[in-house]
């Protein structure tokens, strides 16, 4: 795979187009999630998209975007974490998490992550250091949690 860490004024527009038809499919589409996905803080982000390196033209296999402390929590975050349907099973979704935690310690060092996660896929994240810190919610008809690294 190919990997990049881009600020949003650096996506090209077949970069952002590939980012929101993938948060589209897996969000809304496959898990049948009605809610707003543009939510005016992309542009304060900094997306780690991961490309598939096939002879055929890159798809996008894996994303997430990483914001600052102060923008959506006290803490440093990572948010909308997919993998696309070509990258399920792959071990994408383990390199991308690695990857955006290390992106985040590299851009505020010193700072705690947090993520709000599914609730189903809190053993994966704690298996990167994460610690649930709050009760399940709803969030868009989805079980969540909040969890800190």
């Amino acid at each position: 795979m190919n990997w990049q860490c881009l600020r949003f004024e650096q996506l090209t527009g077949e970069q952002l187009y590939a980012v929101l038809a993938a948060r589209q499919q897996v969000f809304v589409l496959e898990q049948q999630c009605l809610y707003q996905d543009m939510d005016g803080l992309d542009p304060a982000a900094h997306h780690l998209l991961g490309w598939s390196d096939g002879a055929e033209a890159p798809q996008l296999v894996a994303y997430l975007r990483i914001l600052a402390p102060g923008v959506k929590f006290a803490e440093a975050s990572l948010g909308r974490v997919l993998t696309t349907a070509v990258g399920r099973g792959t071990g994408a979704g383990r390199e991308l998490l690695v990857r955006g935690i290390a992106e985040a310690q590299v851009l505020y060092p010193g700072q705690r992550l947090r993520i709000g996660a599914q609730l189903y896929l809190e053993k994966f994240y704690a298996s990167f250091g994460f610690v649930t810190v709050s009760v399940p919610y709803d969030e868009d008809g989805i079980a969540h949690i909040d969890m800190l690294r």
